[in-house]
C-alpha cells in the first residue's frame, strides 16, 4: 500500500515539536498543512565526495521520495543556478537554492514572534515551501515575498498554486525590500545577510521587526530578532542556534584566485586555532575580520582577507602553534584579540551576544552595547 503523505507530514511535524517543546503549536500545524512534495518538482540534489548528485523522482520508488521529501533536512535544488532536473551527473560548486529543512523555518517563524493580523515580508521566495508555512499561519493577504531569481520565482508562483496559497509575489532584489507593498509590521529573511541592508529598516512599520541570520565569508552565522524602537535603532539579543542559509548573492564574497601560502612574519600564537572549529570562535572570528574567509587543516587554519590578499595560516610547534602573516592586515591579530576578549567574558555562546543597528552603523557585541564590539561592513 502507498504511503500517505498526510501521515509522513503528520509524523514530520510530530518530530519537530518534540525536538523543540517550545515551538507554538500554530506552527506545527502549519508542517501538517502543508504538502512539501509539492515544492520539489521533479529533482533534488544529494551531497556526494565534494560535489553534488542529481535524485530524480522517477529514478527511485514513490514511497522512498516521499520519505526523502519528508525528512528534517535541507534538500538542494539548484547549484550554481543549475536545477537538479536539469543535471544529468554529479557537479561541483555552491548551492544557489533549497528547499530549507522544515524544522528550520518554523524555527525562524518563532524567533520571529509573528502573530495573526501583522504584514510581513519574506525575503527569498526559494521553492515557496517557507511562503506556504506563513501563509497558512498568518492568511495570504498578510504575507508578501520576494525572490531574486526570475526562474525560481516562476516555479514557486506554480508551487504556491497547487498548494492553494495565493500570497502577494514579487521579482526583485530583497535586499532592497520591496517598496510597492510596504510598509510592514515584520520582515524575515531566508537567507542570510553580511549586514542589515537600508531599505529594510526604511519599510517597517514603527516598532517592526526584523529576523534574519548574521552570517558572512568564514559561514559562521547567528540568528536574531530586532526590533525597531522610536529613534529608528534596532536591537536584539542572538538565539543560541547554529544554524544558517545561503548567504544573499549580492553579499557572497567573489571568486578566489588561486592560493599560495606566503610565509610573511611568524610568531608564537597566544591562543590554539582550534578555537575557529567551533561554531562561536568561529563567529567572533568573523567578526574580527569580516572580509576574510577561512579554510581549516588537520594542521591548523588558513585565512585570506579578500579585500587585500592578506593572509595567515597556522602550524603546530614544539611548544604549541605558530602563525604566520602577511600582507597589510595582520588577521591573526585582529582574530586573537577578539577571541581573547570573548574568553574573558567567560566564553558565552550565541546568547551572550547582542547587536545594535541602523541603516548606517551596524554593531555586534558582548554582554551589552557596552562591552566588547565590532561595526559589521556597512
Amino acid at each position: 500500500m502507498p504511503t500517505d503523505p498526510t501521515t509522513l507530514r503528520l509524523a514530520l511535524a510530530e518530530e519537530i515539536a518534540a525536538a523543540d517543546p517550545t515551538l507554538d503549536a500554530g506552527w506545527r500545524d502549519a508542517i501538517v498543512a502543508v504538502p512539501r512534495e509539492l515544492f520539489l518538482d521533479s529533482a533534488i540534489f544529494r551531497p556526494t565526495g565534494s560535489g553534488w548528485e542529481p535524485v530524480l523522482r522517477t529514478q527511485i520508488t514513490e514511497d522512498d521520495w516521499l520519505h526523502m521529501v519528508y525528512t528534517d533536512r535541507t534538500w538542494v535544488t539548484q547549484v550554481e543556478e543549475k536545477d537538479a532536473a536539469d543535471t544529468t551527473g554529479p557537479i561541483s560548486g555552491s548551492p544557489t537554492s533549497s528547499a530549507t529543512l522544515p524544522s528550520l523555518v518554523a524555527r525562524t517563524a518563532q524567533v520571529a514572534q509573528l502573530r495573526p493580523g501583522q504584514k510581513v515580508l519574506e525575503v527569498g521566495t526559494g521553492t515557496g515551501y517557507s511562503t506556504a508555512v506563513l501563509c497558512h499561519r498568518l492568511g495570504a493577504d498578510h504575507v508578501v515575498s520576494i525572490e531574486y531569481d526570475p526562474d525560481l520565482a516562476a516555479s514557486a508562483a506554480t508551487h504556491l498554486s497547487k498548494a492553494g496559497c495565493t500570497p502577494t509575489l514579487a521579482i526583485g532584489d530583497g535586499l532592497q525590500g520591496c517598496k510597492e507593498h510596504a510598509d510592514y509590521d515584520v520582515i524575515i529573511s531566508t537567507c542570510s545577510v553580511r549586514t542589515i541592508p537600508p531599505s529594510w529598516f526604511w519599510q517597517l512599520n514603527d516598532g517592526g521587526s526584523i529576523t534574519t541570520t548574521i552570517s558572512g565569508w568564514m559561514h559562521a552565522a547567528g540568528l536574531i530578532r530586532l526590533t525597531l524602537d522610536d529613534e529608528g535603532t534596532a536591537h536584539g539579543r542572538f538565539t543560541h542556534d547554529t544554524i544558517t542559509y545561503m548567504l544573499a548573492r549580492p553579499h557572497e564574497r567573489p571568486p578566489a584566485p588561486r592560493f599560495f601560502r606566503l610565509d610573511g612574519d611568524t610568531r608564537p600564537t597566544r591562543l590554539n586555532p582550534a578555537l575557529l572549529k567551533e561554531w562561536t570562535g568561529q563567529f567572533v572570528a568573523q567578526l574580527a575580520a569580516p572580509s576574510a574567509e577561512l579554510m581549516t587543516t588537520s594542521t591548523g587554519v588558513i585565512l585570506r582577507d579578500v579585500a587585500t590578499g592578506s593572509q595567515a595560516w597556522t602550524e603546530p610547534d614544539n611548544q604549541g602553534w605558530t602563525v604566520h602573516q602577511h600582507g597589510p592586515l595582520r588577521l591573526w591579530d585582529q582574530i586573537e584579540t577578539a577571541l581573547q576578549h570573548w574568553q574573558n567574558a567567560g566564553s558565552p555562546d550565541l546568547t551572550g551576544f547582542g547587536m545594535t543597528a541602523t541603516p548606517f552603523e551596524q554593531t555586534v557585541w558582548i554582554g551589552s552595547p557596552a562591552g566588547p564590539s565590532w561595526q559589521l561592513p556597512v
